[in-house]
């Protein structure tokens, strides 16, 4: 348990807890009640964010270890990548995702306790890559084509890590040409959960899937845990205590 502030971090203890995350889920991502749930929720394991005060869940996202990247095909990535340039890396592994924050919550400590929280576990068990799939609302690309335009320029994986095509519907960043990207319009529509990735040295795939069943586009991004700057570190364990 991590507490700073008005929230607390905890993992799910109990069957209730996962279906308060999952009840959060939906209508954070389809602004309806329901339950998002798939096959990859009893492998993981879920963070809960709540208000100290009252007890309500504010955010929520899950997350599942590899001990090592011979087992990354069975992560919900590898379901719309092809992630075989990643088998050489060397360390255990962490796939972060369905990260989400309830509808009307915009306060940043939000995101800041999950970040601590996270960081918490990374510290404890030795993770050197952190990966997942970062989505966009909506299926079409033109909104974002700022940001897709500087992901392209400044933020594409290392070529021997590079994702590969696998999923049957994407945008090619590569067919924004010589695009020049409005930097200031990009970080306004650029998702929370993405400029943080970036700020941590983050790197991203050459292409977003285009998701219908949930209504999103997501970009694969990966984070080198030993190549995170010092001074992005230090913020991070301050706020993990």
């Amino acid at each position: 348990m991590l507490s700073k502030g008005k929230y607390t971090a905890r993992l799910a203890q109990s069957a209730a807890d996962v279906a308060n995350a999952q009840a959060l889920r939906h209508l954070a991502f389809h602004g309806i009640d329901g339950c998002d749930a798939d096959a990859f929720d009893p492998r993981a394991a879920h963070m809960l964010i709540e208000e100290v005060a009252t007890g309500r869940l504010v955010s929520t996202f899950r997350f599942m270890t590899f001990a090592d990247a011979s087992a990354i095909a069975d992560s919900y990535s590898a379901q719309f990548y092809d992630l075989s340039g990643l088998h050489a890396f060397q360390g255990p592994l962490l796939e972060m995702g369905r990260f989400c924050i309830a509808p009307g919550v915009q306060d940043p400590d939000v995101l800041r306790i999950a970040w601590g929280a996270l960081t918490q576990y990374v510290d404890d068990t030795g993770i050197s890559l952190l990966f997942g799939c970062v989505s966009f609302q909506g299926t079409e690309h033109a909104p974002y084509d700022d940001v897709f335009a500087v992901l392209k320029s400044r933020h594409l994986a290392p070529k021997r890590w590079l994702p590969r095509i696998k999923a049957p519907d994407v945008f090619r960043f590569g067919a924004l040409l010589r695009r020049r990207p409005d930097s200031r319009r990009a970080m306004r529509v650029m998702p929370p959960l993405l400029k943080t990735y970036l700020l941590m040295g983050g790197w991203v795939s050459d292409h977003a899937v285009v998701d219908p069943q949930m209504n999103t586009l997501h970009v694969f991004t990966g984070v080198e845990i030993g190549m995170i700057p010092p001074a992005r570190k230090r913020l991070l364990r301050a706020v993990a205590g």
